[in-house]
């Protein structure tokens, strides 16, 4: 029977309540009053100056429950348990109509939401194929295409619940489109290995 096999695919890790209710309170109403810097594509958007963990208790708290999963994933990636630290933390306020453009992150491995409030099915967090480098330059698109996991563009996250948080690898373009509910505010993050070791030729990396 003829078989057709995934190669290389690209983990996106879920992990459910990873931040207890009384902490997501917590972060959201220290947090959203500091979210001051406004985005440059989107009015309804602000954004809280880059932050460590060690800038508050809060951070803190969510850091060593977030730590865990970094593990976890970068196990994924790299095909070893290996230590990781936060790079910056910082806190996104989406008001109704705000969105947020295809981007990446630069200078880190893990990049990460956390899920603060609720959030409007319209405003799901949106992953990308890459926009060059593997396209063939013709594309078949028109009503009869059936798209499925090998020529669709996009990936629509699973609707998440206050608490939940979602890592990818942070080279993966995502982005968040016109929010038609209520506001939603997030915790993001930047995470990066102590040290990657390719046959006795190491780098290391400090936050």
């Amino acid at each position: 029977m003829d078989e057709v096999i995934g190669i290389f695919p690209t983990p996106v890790m879920r992990a459910p309540r990873t931040l207890p209710k009384g902490l997501v309170d917590g972060l959201v109403q220290h947090f959203s009053g500091m979210a001051l810097q406004e985005n440059n594509a989107s009015a309804n958007l602000s954004h809280t100056q880059m932050l460590k963990p060690g800038d508050s208790p809060l951070l803190i708290e969510a850091a060593a429950l977030i730590t865990p999963k970094l593990v976890d994933f970068g196990a994924q990636l790299f095909g070893e348990r290996m230590g990781w630290s936060i790079k910056e933390m910082w806190v996104n306020v989406l008001d109704q109509g705000g969105r947020q453009a295809m981007h990446n992150h630069a200078n880190s491995f893990i990049s990460a939401v956390v899920y603060l409030t609720s959030t409007h099915d319209s405003s799901r967090t949106v992953f990308m194929k890459s926009p060059g480098g593997t396209d063939y330059s013709f594309k078949n698109d028109h009503a009869g295409v059936v798209t499925g996991p090998f020529n669709a563009e996009k990936w629509i996250s699973p609707a998440p619940q206050p608490g939940d948080l979602v890592l990818f690898p942070s080279y993966l373009m995502h982005a968040v489109p016109p929010n038609e509910g209520e506001r939603r505010i997030t915790l993001a993050l930047n995470a990066i290995p102590v040290r990657l070791d390719s046959w006795g030729y190491a780098v290391q990396f400090s936050a």
